[in-house]
């Protein structure tokens, strides 16, 4: 029975599972220009419903701090002040690149129009076209500026699931040859970047040039995420507008826009709510054994094992995952001697395992697990241990390929017992004629 005391505890941990939780942390930073923070307010209501804490700052103010002593101070930063020219000290390309570093995760809004977000996108392999091309499209045929472009949405991708369509306004970006970018929303096909009073002019110059310096197509992106190496996440929007009110309540073919629905997931996969993973333990002992060793023998049959949990952001808690079908095991000694799948033990959530018979091979090596696919949490685990070669009694007493040699030797010391018995038993005719000649 629930005493009195217990009952508020109670009730503030169920509501705290109704609300979302990042595993990065609740802490949000907005950037956004004063007289813009009405124009976002449904999305920033949907943030205080999941749990997030929100800190509003204008561009070019300094407190409150994005770092002090050295340590982020919130675990998100929103950047919507896309057109804005003059940030902050602490709101460079270069310090955002080491905030990116710290752990803490962004979340960008561009626009057309040069700005220093414009040369931050660089730094993330993101290719811009000139300042002053947003994207247009004449397709599908609609009252709106040729710049508000309605994009399909209804095929699903790692990140956004199947939605209706997402309204967009401003700059696509192509993808440099870097395969930490994910992307997440492309344009249409029959989409191209060109300044919106001039675009047929445009198509009609860059057919004559046989499309030289046309950005058009689905290769282009207008949402795109970043993940860092030491596990932060970036998302890049090319127009702030798709997270508006605006066009939140904006409708398409009399159906709702899937605005709302993309803010959610866009912003649920970059706070890290949504494809997070971590290796919680790895153990590795001999078969029939459960002791971890220091050492192993070269061609000993080894168990690998490595626990795999997954983040819940509904009860914000860890819970075992066995959904990877792909896990790799690699044994290596500056190159891998073994590369083996590491398949999910079944009636064992979160659990891996494979046995392998180590090489024939002494020296230091590895068990790595290298986990990296496009969305989710990169998995990293290395642990080092000796392979030696077997002690002095640890050999076999005879080896049945080394018979033909046991063979040889024997039979040579057999003919040379009976060859040198042969010659000392044999008499010496030269004895026989000196014994001869003394009896005449």
């Amino acid at each position: 029975m629930l005493s009195f005391y217990s009952l508020p505890l109670f009730f503030l941990s169920l509501a705290g599972l109704l609300h979302a939780k990042s595993s990065d942390g609740d802490s949000v930073l907005v950037l956004v220009e004063n007289a813009h923070k009405k124009d976002f307010s449904l999305f920033f209501d949907d943030l205080k419903e999941q749990g997030y804490s929100l800190t509003f700052r204008a561009p070019k103010d300094e407190k409150p701090a994005v770092v002090e002593y050295d340590v982020p101070a919130f675990s998100h930063i929103i950047i919507l002040a896309s057109e804005s020219k003059n940030f902050a000290k602490d709101i460079t390309p270069q310090s955002l690149v080491e905030i990116v570093s710290g752990g803490t995760n962004l979340l960008i809004g561009l626009s057309p129009k040069q700005t220093p977000l414009s040369s931050l996108a660089a730094e993330f392999s993101l290719v811009l076209p000139p300042p002053g091309t947003p994207l247009i499209s004449f397709f599908p045929e609609r009252k709106d500026p040729v710049s508000v472009i309605p994009i399909d949405a209804s095929l699903p991708s790692t990140i956004l699931p199947a939605m209706s369509p997402v309204w967009f306004s401003g700059v696509p970006f192509a993808h440099g040859n870097n395969p930490r970018l994910v992307p997440i929303l492309h344009a249409p096909a029959e989409s191209f970047a060109a300044d919106s009073q001039g675009g047929a002019d445009v198509l009609v110059d860059a057919t004559e040039k046989g499309g030289e310096g046309l950005w058009a197509g689905s290769q282009l992106s207008v949402a795109s995420g970043f993940q860092a190496a030491g596990g932060a996440r970036v998302t890049w929007l090319g127009g702030v507008d798709m997270l508006s009110d605006k066009f939140f309540k904006k409708q398409v073919s009399k159906a709702k826009s899937g605005n709302a629905r993309f803010a959610r997931e866009v912003s649920a996969w970059t706070f890290q709510e949504s494809l997070v993973l971590r290796i919680d333990s790895t153990t590795h002992h001999l078969v029939n054994s459960t002791t971890p060793e220091e050492h192993y023998t070269t061609n000993d049959n080894i168990v690998f094992t490595a626990h795999i949990s997954r983040f819940h952001p509904k009860t914000a808690t860890w819970e075992p995952y066995s959904g990877i079908k792909d896990l790799q095991l690699e044994f290596t000694m500056l190159d891998p001697h073994i590369r083996t799948a590491l398949p999910a033990v079944a009636g064992s959530p979160g659990t891996y395992s494979v046995t392998f018979r180590a090489p024939d091979r002494h020296g230091v090596f590895k068990f790595v697990v290298d986990y990296k696919r496009k969305g989710w949490t990169h998995l990293h685990s290395s642990t080092t241990v000796a392979l030696v070669p077997p002690r002095h009694d640890g050999y076999p007493r005879f080896l049945s390929a080394a018979w033909p040699y046991y063979a040889g030797a024997i039979s040579t010391s057999v003919a040379f017992f009976v060859f040198s018995a042969a010659w000392l038993a044999g008499e010496s005719r030269e004895g026989k004629k000196a014994k001869g000649g003394k009896a005449q």
